[in-house]
């Protein structure tokens, strides 16, 4: 394992992003989600580091590719709500290259960038790294804003979206 790796993340409540209650990617009461948090380590670029448990793999020892589909989906949305939290986006289009085997139960780090924003439209690219600094799948996205949710901080603390303690 590389000694640098994960050392970008930092585990401070004032860039850590808010989690849902119920996200199959982040949810902190959603017991066969995975659980992830993450992080803003600059103005365009957020984190995460995970350890995927064998029940998703696909074949033994490898995660099932949707999964690896569904974590670069997660962190390239989670670039566009730097410094927007509760300015909900979904995915227009996802062009995912997959380039090596993902293993289960080993540590893996997300990253994600915000590359730019055009009015109600964002495009991030994301990158799912190996220990060893491989990165193993990447993909482009193309967001859109959501508008059906409300903004207002309270009303979206009591659905399960806030900051939850590491």
């Amino acid at each position: 394992m590389r000694e640098d790796f994960g050392n970008e993340m930092r585990s401070s409540i004032e860039n850590k992003q808010p989690n849902s209650a119920n996200c199959f990617v982040c949810g902190r009461e959603n017991a066969n989600g995975l659980g992830l948090s993450f992080y803003e380590v600059g103005p365009d670029e957020v984190t995460a580091e995970c350890t995927v448990p064998s029940h998703f793999e696909g074949y033994p020892g490898i995660i099932h590719g949707g999964i690896v589909a569904t974590m670069l989906d997660e962190i390239a949305e989670r670039a566009a709500l730097i410094g927007e939290h509760n300015r909900f986006r979904l995915t227009a289009k996802l062009e995912i290259r997959y380039r090596k085997p993902v293993p289960s139960e080993q540590l893996l780090r997300l990253r994600g960038i915000v590359l730019r924003r055009r009015g109600r439209i964002s495009f991030a690219h994301s990158e799912l790294i190996l220990t060893d600094g491989t990165v193993a799948a990447e993909a482009d996205a193309v967001l859109v804003d959501y508008p059906g949710l409300p903004d207002d901080e309270s009303m979206l603390e009591s659905l399960g979206w806030k900051v939850y303690p590491d």
